[in-house]
């Protein structure tokens, strides 16, 4: 199996390579991909280096599958060109809502690879992923009639500039310096600001459509769900403050014991001082953390529950590995 990633010098394009190696996905031939910027950069895979080749020059049918974490622009010039001769694994937000794309998180909606017409898988919002994998076995056994949840992610869902940016900003704070806002419409520093991607003219902005429209695409389109979605002062991992209301009655001990026992998840829920988890703990960790479960005691049949999860992993690379696998073994 040849392999290439498009993008690998980014955060997500380094994940990606870290979590092949650590998988020991069986690869012959490894290709590494990127602007003309990062030409003659040499990254490690299998401790041996690799020379990252230019994405202008390169030859898309020596990869069986490519991954493409190099956002929405590269993708949408260069992913077609791939998929005449290379599936197409895409992180980007381009293709996710094309009827003719499956968009994929294997432990939801892996049959769902089946119905690829492009050569191309898409892969979720990192926001999405950690959602979808806490939903589904709830809605397979209670039915969710709705969904409330509110984000609080992470800079490295912007890149490495928004991550540099809060370290930068910390530290003229820190020496009392002005700040000036580069890759933020505020400051981020010891602060949060509630707005990720545009606003459309419902008030909302793009990343909160994008968690409605891809959660209804992966699990269920009868699900109502409502966002918002904030950036806050952390480099790695998103958390997720969920309300989950349900059409049948529910114990919460099972819910507990159903989504410890899920693929993907964990549960760490101790009702006493640092018994849950927080970003910082989830960062360089594959499951989804679960914690805060609880009922909402101001409507009938509905929980609230706190996750966490490594966006650059489980939101990104880990999920776009898993549906190579998935890929691989669909038959």
């Amino acid at each position: 199996m040849d392999i290439a990633i498009v993008g690998a010098t980014g955060n997500v394009g380094r994940k990606i390579i870290e979590v092949l190696e650590k998988k020991n996905f069986s690869i012959d031939k490894l290709f590494l991909v990127a602007s003309s910027k990062s030409e003659g950069t040499k990254l490690k895979f299998n401790n041996k280096d690799l020379n990252v080749e230019t994405l202008e020059n390169f030859d898309f049918s020596k990869a069986d599958i490519t991954f493409f974490s190099a956002g929405g622009k590269i993708s949408e010039k260069y992913a077609p060109i791939a998929a005449k001769n290379s599936v197409v694994i895409d992180n980007s937000s381009f293709f996710r809502m094309d009827p003719d794309v499956p968009l994929i998180v294997p432990q939801v909606n892996s049959g769902d690879i089946k119905n690829m017409k492009k050569n191309i898988i898409s892969n979720p919002n990192c926001s999405t992923a950690q959602l979808v994998i806490i939903l589904k076995p709830l809605h397979d056994l209670f039915k969710i009639k709705r969904v409330v949840i509110s984000t609080y992610q992470s800079t490295s869902g912007a890149g490495k500039g928004p991550m540099d940016e809060l370290l930068e900003q910390t530290k003229l704070l820190m020496e009392n310096k002005k700040i000036i806002s580069k890759n933020f419409t505020k400051q981020i520093a010891f602060n949060a600001i509630p707005h990720i991607d545009v606003f459309a003219d419902d008030g909302y902005t793009k990343e909160e459509i994008k968690m409605v429209n891809e959660t209804k695409k992966i699990l269920d389109n009868k699900i109502e769900l409502t966002a918002t979605c904030v950036r806050i002062p952390v480099l790695v991992s998103h958390a997720e403050s969920i309300n989950i209301e349900f059409e049948k009655s529910f114990n919460l001990e099972k819910i507990t014991e159903i989504l410890d026992k899920s693929e993907g998840c964990k549960v760490y829920d101790q009702r006493k001082d640092g018994g849950y988890i927080t970003p910082v703990e989830a960062e360089g960790k594959s499951e989804t953390f679960i914690s805060r479960i609880r009922k909402d005691n101001s409507k009938k049949n509905t929980i609230n529950l706190w996750c966490v999860s490594d966006n650059l992993l489980r939101g990104a690379a880990l999920n776009a590995v898993e549906i190579a696998e998935a890929y691989i073994n669909r038959n």
